[in-house]
């Protein structure tokens, strides 16, 4: 595999999702929980989607349990937070794992593609972003405490 588009995943809703829908979109893949202190970066987000999404901009969110136990709830009940809470519209997905034998498919490529601090591939909290161009490669991966506004401008220079 060798674009984020080769992979596929679950929606949020069951349904499985292959990413080549997404075919000369930019993305930014960001793994979600309902119950941490970033959470409200829901907001900053759903406003580059809103603002950015008729340009070619896709927001994927990767809702996480692995990180302090923040996203204890089924998909109903994370779909529900989300849409009532941030009235999130971006697509979201099942459950995933993003470190550790269970890994999906797509974080692992993540991961090997855009490495963290001193070279590790191990996530290390809930709100990690990945932006890939419309080429679907990986151009770099943001840590939790970065903002999604603050990628607006890496954002724009792909789009």
């Amino acid at each position: 595999m060798t674009t984020a588009y080769d992979f596929t995943a679950k929606s949020i809703d069951g349904e499985e999702v292959p990413l080549d829908r997404y075919r000369g979109d930019v993305l930014l893949i960001v793994n979600t929980a309902s119950k941490c202190g970033f959470t409200p970066q829901y907001d900053g987000l759903e406003k580059l989607h809103e603002d950015l999404s008729d340009k070619g901009l896709r927001v994927l969110g990767f809702p996480c349990n692995q990180f302090g136990k923040q996203e204890p709830g089924d998909e109903a009940e994370i779909r529900n937070f989300c849409s009532l809470t941030y009235d999130v519209k971006f697509p979201m997905f099942a459950k995933v794992d993003v470190n550790g034998p269970e890994t999906h498919p797509l974080y692992k490529w993540l991961k090997g593609q855009a490495k963290g601090l001193l070279g590790s591939e191990v996530l290390k909290w809930n709100f990690t972003k990945f932006l890939v161009d419309r080429s679907g490669r990986v151009i770099d991966r943001f840590a939790p405490t970065t903002k999604p506004e603050a990628l607006r401008g890496e954002i724009e220079k792909l789009l």
